[in-house]
């Protein structure tokens, strides 16, 4: 009896072993074939946005294209890491994907502060353009060097200002107002500061709460964002401006992706290259959907730029073009002209 009570034991044991390194995640430097592989991917937006939906897009589409081998399991509206963690985190492989803001990443690589320049493209066609080509590819080594890979550039479109005081038409009237921007970046904070406003950098999953209580008067974002995170419920005026681009840089750990087995890593690269070519047309349909529906809700008096507001904007900010070209490098900024 107790002879087959040990060998049920071991066969117990040996059972579990094995279910257990069929769901192993990668936490080794190889991962083995025919393991079933789990990437972690984190970020900081709801999952009604472009990037969360894109998220969930590339994981299910991953999960079909390789039978249930690769899962991609997705953690959105901060839950796993949030601002300023998440890039540690992948790092130290405790996630395998981040899609952060390219503000969010200025601080380690100056050069991303491009796309924070105001007014820097003139349509979401020329974003696309700078990402896909010259910039992008000069962004990515740059990123490279940190033993990161980027795997693709999506976007939310074009930024929109807010604020719970007045309207803001001209700079005159952000003159002693508080205003959240992005972590990290010094050109959000001079923006701000060009227009005699003050600029505080805080997470993104701690904006609503500030705005509510009065601790913020305002903040610039998509109308996907907007809406999503409910900032027009408290915020009394919105300004169309399209006056910045927001983007992000759908990192990996260069490491990690180049532990997984050859044909793994085609998949997804290509399921990745298909999902930022339908993130980015979600983009622009979400943001005049969800525009649509704050208009309907309201609760914001909202004001379309005129041109000659926007050639005032323009005038007032030429000068960070200048003021940043050693920071972001000549070269860039060059490039981005010649758009």
């Amino acid at each position: 009896m107790r002879r087959l009570w040990f060998c049920c034991l071991i066969i117990l044991v040996a059972s579990t072993a094995v279910a257990g390194c069929a769901k192993r995640g990668p936490d080794r430097e190889q991962v083995n074939p025919g393991e079933k592989i789990v990437l972690k991917f984190s970020h900081v937006v709801a999952e009604d946005t472009p990037k969360g939906q894109a998220a969930l897009r590339f994981a299910r589409l991953v999960a079909e294209r390789t039978g249930g081998r690769v899962e991609v399991q997705v953690f959105p509206d901060s839950v796993l890491y949030k601002d300023g963690e998440e890039l540690t985190a992948l790092e130290e492989n405790k996630v395998q994907l981040i899609a952060p803001a390219n503000s969010k990443l200025g601080e380690i690589f100056p050069e991303l502060q491009i796309f924070d320049l105001p007014y820097a493209f003139a349509s979401v066609e020329q974003a696309h353009r700078a990402l896909d080509g010259e910039i992008g590819k000069k962004i990515a080594a740059t990123i490279g060097k940190k033993n990161l890979l980027v795997l693709a550039y999506w976007d939310n479109g074009f930024k929109q200002m807010t604020n719970s005081r007045r309207p803001l038409i001209y700079p005159a009237d952000f003159y002693g107002l508080t205003f959240r921007v992005m972590m990290n970046s010094n050109v959000l904070e001079e923006q701000f500061r060009s227009f005699g406003a003050k600029a505080v950098q805080l997470p993104f999953n701690e904006v609503y709460k500030a705005l509510a209580s009065g601790m913020l008067d305002g903040q610039e974002n998509t109308a996907s964002n907007i809406k999503s995170k409910k900032f027009h419920e408290v915020q009394r005026y919105l300004t169309i401006s399209n006056h910045g681009f927001l983007g992000y840089v759908v990192l990996t750990n260069e490491k990690f992706w180049h532990s997984l087995p050859e044909d793994t890593r085609k998949i997804l690269e290509e399921t990745m290259a298909e999902v930022t070519a339908w993130e980015r047309k979600e983009a622009q349909e979400l943001n005049e959907r969800d525009l649509a529906e704050i208009k309907a809700s309201g609760k914001v008096k909202i004001h379309v730029q005129t041109e000659e507001e926007r050639q005032v904007w323009k005038k007032v900010w030429e000068p960070l073009y200048d003021q940043f070209m050693p920071v972001i490098g000549p070269d860039l900024i060059e490039a981005l002209r010649a758009l």
